[in-house]
């Protein structure tokens, strides 16, 4: 008797313990706090040039003709995004891109905005074009998200301005098993790498400059304590209801 007593306590344990890994709702729902009588400014920031970055570069002029040579070959034609990033100029280490005819323009630390502006300064300055018009995109803008979410990578992106939320649904969302409360966005800025942690569960870092994202970020999802409990041992949901069912197969053995 004092056996199966013991046994029958075991199984209790074994039980309690499964359900006390359990995540609670509090800690799967995102944005926790919102409602419709919720307003807030939305501000944006603009990126700003990096090293390794590949610009897309569009020069144009009253003459559209004396802007040609200006242009790098096949700007401004319709090719896919692999081709682009060849005809694109890469900012070198220096933080400089090399333009036809112009030479070499700093580029690094500088927004597109301010960059147009520098080039444009350029060719009126020094008698190039008449009225000219410059264009400045990002063709390999990219984030990288690691740990738990559904098809972790690298994704590019060719919009201006994408969000946190948007980045991680290139990713197909973060998983069952995601501590939503710890998950890191890796950014560097001029020569400095910094770390932010993100409770995605709230919604006091939709007003901070780590709601847009911008490129080469790094967001990686730790996993939550029931997914580091469980590696090596019970790694997904079927493994845990079969379990289960082996422990409560098994108290029915006892009791009898």
């Amino acid at each position: 008797m004092n056996q199966r007593f013991s046994l029958v306590m075991v199984f209790f344990g074994l039980l309690a313990g499964l359900l006390s890994s359990c995540a609670t709702k509090k800690d799967q729902i995102l944005f926790q706090g919102l409602n419709e009588s919720l307003q807030s400014e939305v501000s944006y920031t603009s990126r700003k040039i990096q090293v390794n970055d590949v610009l897309d570069v569009k020069i144009s002029a009253l003459n559209p003709e004396t802007a040609i040579p200006y242009n790098a070959a096949g700007n401004g034609q319709n090719m896919m995004a692999g081709m682009l990033n060849l005809q694109g100029y890469l900012v070198s280490v220096d933080g400089s891109i090399g333009l036809p005819i112009l030479g070499n323009i700093f580029a690094g630390g500088k927004t597109m905005s301010e960059l147009e502006a520098t080039i444009v300064s350029v060719l009126e300055n020094n008698g190039h074009l008449v009225s000219p018009k410059v264009t400045v995109r990002i063709l390999n803008a990219k984030v990288t998200i690691l740990g738990e979410v559904r098809s972790p990578g690298t994704y590019t992106y060719t919009e201006q301005y994408i969000t946190f939320p948007q980045a991680l649904g290139y990713a197909g969302d973060v998983t069952i098993g995601a501590n939503r409360k710890e998950v890191w966005l890796i950014r560097e800025e001029e020569g400095v790498r910094k770390y932010h942690k993100i409770d995605l569960t709230q919604t006091d870092w939709f007003d901070s400059p780590y709601y847009t994202i911008k490129q080469n970020d790094i967001i990686y999802v730790h996993p939550n304590e029931v997914m580091v409990k469980s590696a090596g041992f019970i790694g997904n949901t079927s493994t845990v209801l079969s379990v289960i069912s082996i422990l409560f197969t098994t108290y029915a053995l006892l009791i009898r």
